[in-house]
């Protein structure tokens, strides 16, 4: 399966994650850069500062864009109950469901319960287990279960890459259904998706390939982190993908319950086994090929990651393969514009790239900040006035409190004002003292939309937890530099995410 989609799909797949001339060109440019800065180290700084806050911003205003469409506009399929009620069991297509499982030994039994749950005739379900050939132990939990016809147990040859798309990728080519969908190990979907999922099919055009549900947790309490992560899915899955639908904007697709007509699949070639993040690939490749997808109001419920280690692996693994979309969509930059259309295309690369480039430089401006921040505490405790050291005057060692290295340091002024101030320093100052502000509030903004998606959900109890969220972008910034690293030194390592930690039932 590996090979047909490499043959297929050489140019558009991540088998190598960054082509020679793209390597030739951020070379080209760092080399560039450097030589500035050893000439002109004032002009290196403003070039660098405006490049960083331009995306920076356009990304926070594209979410902050989605999200208001979602809010104003159509951005989720909902089915009635009667609706689902009204559909023939005798007239239900044939539904595959793939269940990719690796070392999963401990909770293989758990999700053949929640697919027991699914109100889906059973003679209707095509349920497709997917073990890789080197785990045994999840072999044999699943071997023990006394498994209805309905599942099929599938073992994947043991060989690179071994990732989970490889593995779906082999479910697909046996799969007998008329739709299929993903879920994963901890996955519990609410009982009628499918049949809501056939209804929306049903009603819509043929070129809709996806319907994805929602995704959400059902152990938010757990800890600080859970709380955390829970209300960045209900962000995402209840008001930032919606807006991508109203916008008509591709979709990065979740990593399960995502939905499809598996004759569409095919002819786009599944998934791409080198890419760790194959749901946001698979997406972006839904919308180039003339297909489109949208979100139904069904939720799978999964389990939050509650150790932090695990989740930075799970962070890093998501974040490098956002990076591999990007890079490998970005190969042929026209072929893509004229596959997504501009406005497809603006969408894709603020949606992927630049958002992956906003979670790695996040961090060094929340670090920028706390040593300003700090610089500025120590002046106010040394006796300076807080407005002396943000207008200047730009004097070296003016509002020096510390002494680095023998040198003076103090709190960089920001405004540059009155009689004999250098112009340029003077407009920089303006320049970057706007930044500052726009950063500030942009980060105010995010915390609202947070606060919105708890009241959306009804979470009014992780408010509190939805104020402190600028600590959690921090983490996500470790996990995506981690991501980043990886991205060059193990591209297509797939940091595997525990499950079973908690053992919290559903809500």
């Amino acid at each position: 399966m590996t090979g047909e989609f490499v043959a297929r799909h050489g140019r558009d797949c991540s088998y190598v994650t960054i082509r020679w001339w793209q390597i030739l060109t951020y070379a080209t440019v760092l080399a560039l850069m450097l030589l500035l800065l050893a000439y002109r180290w004032d002009v290196f700084l403003c070039l660098v500062t405006f490049f960083f806050a331009f995306w920076y911003f356009m990304a926070v205003l594209f979410r902050g864009w989605a999200v208001a469409a979602s809010l104003a506009g159509w951005g989720e399929r909902r089915v009635s109950a009667q609706a689902v009620r009204d559909l023939a069991a005798d007239q239900l297509p044939v539904y595959t469901i793939l269940v990719p499982l690796y070392k999963e030994a401990n909770i293989a039994g758990k999700i053949i319960h929640n697919l027991d749950r699914l109100d889906y005739p059973a003679d209707k379900l095509d349920i497709k287990l997917l073990l890789e050939e080197d785990d045994a132990a999840t072999l044999a939990a699943v071997r023990a279960c006394d498994l209805p016809k309905r599942y099929d147990v599938i073992v994947v040859p043991d060989c690179l890459p071994k990732t989970k798309p490889r593995a779906c990728n082999f479910g697909l080519k046996r799969a007998r259904g008329e739709y299929c969908v993903i879920f994963d190990a901890e996955d519990r979907p609410e009982p009628d998706q499918l049949k809501k999922t056939v209804a929306v099919f049903a009603q819509a055009a043929p070129n809709l390939a996806c319907v994805q549900a929602k995704l959400n947790y059902f152990n938010p309490h757990h800890n600080l982190l859970t709380r955390w992560f829970t209300i960045e899915y209900s962000t995402t899955f209840d008001l930032y993908l919606p807006g991508l639908q109203t916008l008509n904007i591709p979709i990065p697709l979740g990593g399960t319950s995502n939905h499809f007509r598996t004759g569409v699949l095919r002819e786009i070639g599944g998934w791409d086994p080198f890419n760790v993040t194959e749901d946001c690939d698979l997406g972006i490749r839904i919308y180039k090929r003339g297909y489109r997808t949208c979100m139904v109001d069904s939720t799978t419920w999964e389990e939050a990651n509650c150790q932090l280690w695990n989740w930075i692996r799970q962070r890093s693994r998501w974040v490098k393969g956002f990076f591999q979309t990007h890079l490998t969509h970005m190969r042929h930059p026209l072929r893509t514009f004229l596959g997504l259309g501009p406005w497809g295309f603006l969408g894709f690369y603020l949606a992927v790239g630049a958002s992956s480039f906003m979670m790695v430089i996040n961090v060094l401006y929340w670090l920028a900040g706390g040593v300003y921040l700090g610089l500025l505490g120590h002046g106010l405790l040394q006796g300076q006035s807080l407005w002396g050291m943000l207008k200047g005057p730009h004097l070296p060692g003016a509002f020096a409190t510390l002494q680095v290295l023998g040198h003076p340091v103090g709190a960089w002024p920001l405004i540059y004002t009155g009689p004999g101030q250098d112009p340029l320093w003077s407009g920089l100052s303006v320049v970057f003292f706007t930044i500052s502000c726009v950063l500030v509030l942009a980060n105010l903004m995010f915390v609202a939309i947070h606060c919105l998606a708890c009241c959306k959900r009804r979470y009014y109890d992780l408010l509190p937890a939805a104020l402190l969220m600028p600590f959690y972008w921090i983490l996500i910034s470790i996990g995506a530099w981690k991501g980043f690293i990886q991205l060059f030194t193990n591209p297509f390592y797939w940091e595997k995410t525990v499950h079973g930690l908690d053992e919290e039932e559903e809500m």
